[in-house]
């Protein structure tokens, strides 16, 4: 094989897999609640003594395997992410744009409007992740709905770049300031008959 030919196939490889990097393949189905890993089901079943309309709910990316459980407190609709071991990793809460500090929102609607000629939010969520192992200080912060530094902003956008709408997952910092950006399949209806 030539040494150019060799350098291509390299390149393929590694931009290929570059870009591969950059979609979300995600599917989340409801499950039982014995299929729930027992630990996180557990500590939940201690933290959560007001909530409402409990839901349980696998969710399989491209990475990794994750478990949600939803739920309705304090009339906010909250979810909770647990590891495969039953781990917490972050808690979401689910809010509107006017949840959100007028110049972080107004930093979020630039970056959207320079990205995509055209675009819709279709979900917004605030999100606490685990910081330092302290289980309790995380869930302390999300039901309290406190604006911390350490808070993210999780939109679900239907944007258009170049001729087609297309499903995203956009990440912002407390401020506002961009951190990801990952193509997302669009919502399971497999459940839906035609």
């Amino acid at each position: 094989m030539k040494p150019l030919s060799k350098l291509f196939v390299l390149s393929l490889l590694v931009f290929g897999t570059a870009a591969y990097g950059q979609n979300k393949y995600e599917r989340e189905h409801r499950i039982k609640k014995s299929q729930f890993p027992k630990n996180a089901l557990q500590y939940i079943q201690e933290k959560l003594i007001d909530a409402r309309k409990v839901r349980f709910y696998k969710e399989i990316d491209s990475a990794k395997v994750s478990y949600e459980a939803k739920f309705k407190k304090d009339r906010l609709r909250y979810s909770i992410e647990f590891s495969e071991t039953g781990v917490l990793e972050d808690v979401e809460l689910l809010i509107k744009p006017v949840d959100i500090p007028e110049e972080a929102y107004a930093n979020i609607t630039n970056y959207l409007g320079t990205y995509f000629t055209k675009y819709r939010i279709r979900k917004m969520q605030q999100q606490y992740p685990m910081l330092d192992g302290d289980t309790e200080k995380t869930l302390r912060n999300a039901f309290q709905n406190l604006l911390i530094p350490s808070v993210k902003y999780e939109l679900i956008v239907a944007g258009k770049k170049d001729k087609e709408f297309l499903q995203y997952e956009v990440l912002f910092d407390a401020d506002g300031t961009f951190e990801n950006l990952r193509r997302s399949l669009p919502p399971n209806y497999d459940h839906v008959l035609y």
